[in-house]
This record gives structure tokens, C-alpha cells and sequence, in this order.
């Protein structure tokens, strides 16, 4: 049942991922993931053929099957629809990577926190669990929403973190984070606004912190947002585009920390230096 949370959790994980969430070796989690799959209650999407052309040893990818989507329906969980297999079926490479990159930046927090008496990490699970009971009713708690102003215009966006998580320190403070995961597939900037961007999430972050979203929905005092990307260019040209958002009540520039993907994969996420918008040195822990 351990395995098929986790996999309802986070739809895609690799075997090894899954060894680490649930505390298994790597040869015992594969043995039961065998038996899984050929039992039908998950599935190995077909997409993953794309990158793993060839039988060698890469990690498998493993994803929840119908069976196991109706096990954990009668163990109380709820679904949109239980036709998970084919979701499976149809989700394409591009999707499939990003959210296995969004494992692997949750996986190095888990290692990175795990037997440590300094620091706890809050897992998703429990920020919802002790969130307000109207955020505890929405069908995706993480969603901010913000109204912005654009150009004598108001519209009224909507921004859904890849990754949520906090730090709990033995004097009882916290740190509050939600994460983006940038392939640098999505334009930085866009002429019409109305279209998806990297300025406009950034945009949809600092208006939803000047009008105090993070405290109705989660009671945060604050929070601030990690950006993944792909090369120094790409960050350049985000931090750049951030200096030109002037919104009353926010952080401005300080609201995002950003650090590039190959250099995040090489260290400790809580102990790796991180860059602010203002170009701060900053640590996570």
C-alpha cells in the first residue's frame, strides 16, 4: 500500500526513488514492483521507451495502475477518475521527465533531512493537513491565486508550485518554500501577457504575496520561491525581468532564490548556495 501512495502522490517515480520513500532496499523494492506490475496494480508507462531505448540497467519508471488506483479507493483515497492506465498511456516524455525532475529535488531534501536533529522537513502532506479547513477543501490547496495588473489591466491568474515543503529548526521557527522546476521550455517573457510565461508566474507570485495568500490559505508569515533552470543565461535573463515587476506589498526580487539543475545534482539543497534575485548569497538551512 506504502508504494501505491507514492506513486498516486508523485505519478511518476523511478525505482530507485521509490527504495527511498519508503525506507526499502533497492532489490526488495524492484521485487515487489515486479510483482506489482505483473499483477496490474501498476504500470510501466510506454513513454519511457523514448529515453530508455535500449533493456540495460537504467532505473525503471513506475507509475499507478488501475487496480491499485481502485485499492487505494477502497482504503478511503479519493481520485478524479480511476482510469489511471490510460493517463499512463497517454502522457508524453516532456511531462513524464519534468515531473521526475520534481522527484529528484524532493528525494535530495528526504536524504539531506533524514536522521538529522537540526532540521525537519515538512512534508506536503502535513502543511495541508494543518492548513485551514478551506484550504483543506480545495481540489489543489498549493494553487495561488492572484488578481494582477498588467499594462492598465486585471486579470485574474492562477499559479500551481511544482513542489511544496518547509523546514521546521528546533526553536520551533520555520521556512516555507514552493519550488519551480524551469526546463527552459517556457518564454521568459510574452508580448500578450494573457499567455503562459515565466514572467507572469513570477508576477503571479509577488501580487498573491502582497495580498497575503500564503497566510489565508497556509498561515505562513512568509515564504519564498526556489527556481531550477537550466543555464546561466536563462537565470540572467529571469532575474532581469523580475527588476522590472514593481509590486506594492511583496518582497520584490528577494521572494526567489535560483540556482541552475547540473550544479543543484552535484550538492546538498539545503547546504548548496543559492542566489536571490538581488544576487545575495543565500542557504536554505
Amino acid at each position: 500500500m506504502l508504494i501505491l501512495r507514492q506513486l498516486a502522490r508523485y505519478r511518476f517515480l523511478r525505482s530507485a526513488h521509490i527504495a527511498t520513500l519508503v525506507d526499502r532496499s533497492l532489490d526488495r523494492t524492484n521485487d515487489r514492483l515486479c510483482r506489482l506490475y505483473h499483477a496490474g496494480y501498476v504500470d510501466r508507462p510506454r513513454a519511457q521507451l523514448d529515453y530508455y531505448p535500449t533493456a540495460g540497467s537504467a532505473p525503471m519508471v513506475y507509475a499507478l495502475g488501475d487496480l491499485g488506483a481502485q485499492l487505494l479507493t477502497e482504503g478511503g483515497a479519493e481520485f478524479a477518475n480511476l482510469e489511471w492506465s490510460r493517463k499512463n498511456r497517454e502522457a508524453g516524455r516532456p511531462f513524464i521527465e519534468h515531473q521526475l525532475e520534481i522527484v529528484e529535488f524532493y528525494i535530495a531534501l528526504v536524504l539531506s533531512t533524514r536522521g538529522r536533529s537540526d532540521v525537519r522537513l515538512i512534508h506536503p502532506e502535513e502543511i495541508i493537513t494543518s492548513a485551514p479547513k478551506h484550504t483543506r477543501s480545495m481540489r489543489n490547496p498549493f494553487a495561488l491565486r492572484a488578481s494582477v495588473s498588467h499594462n492598465g489591466r486585471s486579470l485574474d491568474i492562477r499559479v500551481v508550485p511544482d513542489l511544496v515543503f518547509g523546514l521546521m529548526f528546533p526553536d520551533g521557527s520555520r521556512r516555507c518554500f514552493m519550488v519551480e522546476i524551469d526546463r527552459g521550455t517556457m518564454p521568459i517573457s510574452r508580448s500578450d501577457f494573457r499567455q503562459t510565461s515565466f514572467e507572469r508566474k513570477m508576477q503571479a507570485y509577488l501580487t498573491a504575496y502582497g495580498q497575503g495568500q500564503h497566510t489565508q490559505q497556509f498561515g505562513w508569515k512568509t515564504f519564498r520561491v526556489l527556481v531550477v533552470t537550466t543555464d546561466k543565461k536563462r537565470a540572467r535573463s529571469m532575474i532581469e525581468t523580475l527588476h522590472q515587476l514593481n509590486v506594492p506589498e511583496s518582497p520584490g526580487s528577494s521572494l526567489f532564490f535560483f540556482t541552475l539543475a547540473d550544479e543543484l545534482l552535484r550538492n546538498d539543497p539545503l547546504t548548496h548556495t543559492w542566489q536571490d534575485g538581488r544576487g545575495r548569497a543565500i542557504r536554505l538551512s
